[in-house]
């Protein structure tokens, strides 16, 4: 169960049967995977459900074609000025996001706000999130690139270092492919589990990812050069997981005190050297029970821990779930629900037709296209 300030991303939000439409607000210099990452779960929703849960349309300021950062050219469906019925917005951020997001992004995204059920962002879309005001007071994940200066530029918002973070009504994935776990996660709460390891099945995902897992944020990035005995002692930490070192050697070796050492850990990286040393170890056991076969006492042995019980305490202690449950996938917050979606119609796509102001989805030209696919309404929802 989630804290209470994380209840989830909106109350109700299982038991869904129309289709969600999602507009995507491209930025100047967004990054293309990270918008493939987000919307091609949900075209893979739609084809194994055998039909429409999820449409949308991507959108600029102006309606004019936005290039990502990799030089290519995207012409969106329409512009912010055109009124749609949008049940949620995800703001696609990519190189530079302080320069690409103008006014009228925020203000769009302010009146969106109010009539939204949730809103997010992809990379560095949070940036645009924030300052519009509308990350105050929440936890939000950013690329790690931009996790300094959007912490100075925003003060009031909860920035965190994992892959993705959903906080309430608000959804916010790192870059590259975050976002596709992020959505699958979404996907799992809005149409149950089977539905969202079906997807993760297609696209070859060998595990889904959740809200425990953490960008790999290089120190070097956030000292910057000016704390080179820091950055040592921890490269002599990272280099000695399965034997860890004692303190006072770690000190001894770098020519500090070991009052100095703690003094440096305490203020830049707001925990006791100790404390730091045990996550390192602890976030590789992580690594190692999701991606070998290494038994629970091998993996306790390898990073460090001298008996298989003490090592059980630290890893519940630190994520929440102890290694055994960790392994078989029990700490997945978002449980089956397959109350989401109504009766397949026999080889008919069951959707509901946009208002005939509103241009076709491209959601429902991909399932159309679907529909000769082996896979093509593979996964029953069932009320």
């Amino acid at each position: 169960m989630l804290p209470d300030h994380k209840a989830g991303p909106v109350p109700g939000a299982s038991g869904i049967s129309m289709p969600q439409t999602i507009g995507f607000l491209l930025l100047d210099n967004f990054t293309l995977i990270s918008l493939a990452s987000v919307i091609e779960p949900l075209r893979m929703a739609n084809q194994l459900a055998g039909r429409e849960l999820y449409r949308w349309y991507t959108l600029t300021q102006d309606g004019a074609p936005v290039r990502a950062s990799d030089g290519l050219q995207v012409t969106p469906d329409v512009s912010i000025t055109v009124p749609l019925s949008l049940d949620w917005v995800v703001v696609c951020g990519g190189v530079a996001p302080q320069h690409s997001v103008t006014r009228e992004h925020a203000h769009w995204l302010q009146a969106q706000s109010r009539q939204l059920r949730r809103i997010g962002a992809i990379c560095t879309g949070s940036w645009a999130l924030a300052r519009a005001g509308l990350l105050d007071h929440y936890e939000a994940s950013i690329h790690w690139e931009c996790l300094a200066s959007m912490q100075e530029a925003f003060p009031n918002v909860t920035l965190t270092t994992r892959l993705f973070s959903i906080d309430r009504d608000r959804f916010t994935a790192s870059g590259g492919t975050a976002p596709m776990d992020m959505m699958l996660n979404l996907i799992a709460h809005d149409h149950g589990h089977e539905l969202s390891a079906g997807i993760s099945e297609m696209f070859i995902c060998e595990r889904v990812r959740n809200e425990q897992d953490h960008q790999r944020v290089p120190l070097k990035h956030v000292l910057g050069t000016t704390q080179p005995k820091l950055l040592e002692i921890v490269a002599l930490m990272e280099s000695n997981l399965e034997e860890p070192i004692e303190l006072d050697t770690l000190a001894r070796y770098v020519n500090v005190s070991r009052r100095q050492l703690e003094r440096l850990f305490q203020r830049y990286l707001h925990c006791s050297p100790s404390r730091y040393y045990l996550k390192l170890r602890l976030v590789r056991a992580r690594q190692l029970l999701k991606q070998t076969s290494l038994s629970i006492i091998e993996v306790a042995s390898v990073c460090g821990f001298v008996s298989t019980p003490h090592f059980s305490k630290c890893y519940r202690e630190y994520f929440g779930v102890p290694p055994r449950g960790e392994r078989s996938g029990s700490n997945v917050w978002y449980g089956r629900n397959a109350s989401a979606a109504t009766a397949l119609q026999q080889g008919k796509i069951v959707a509901v037709e946009p208002a005939s102001s509103e241009p076709m989805s491209s959601a429902m030209m991909s399932l159309m296209n679907a529909q000769g696919e082996p896979t093509f309404a593979s996964v029953p929802l069932t009320r």
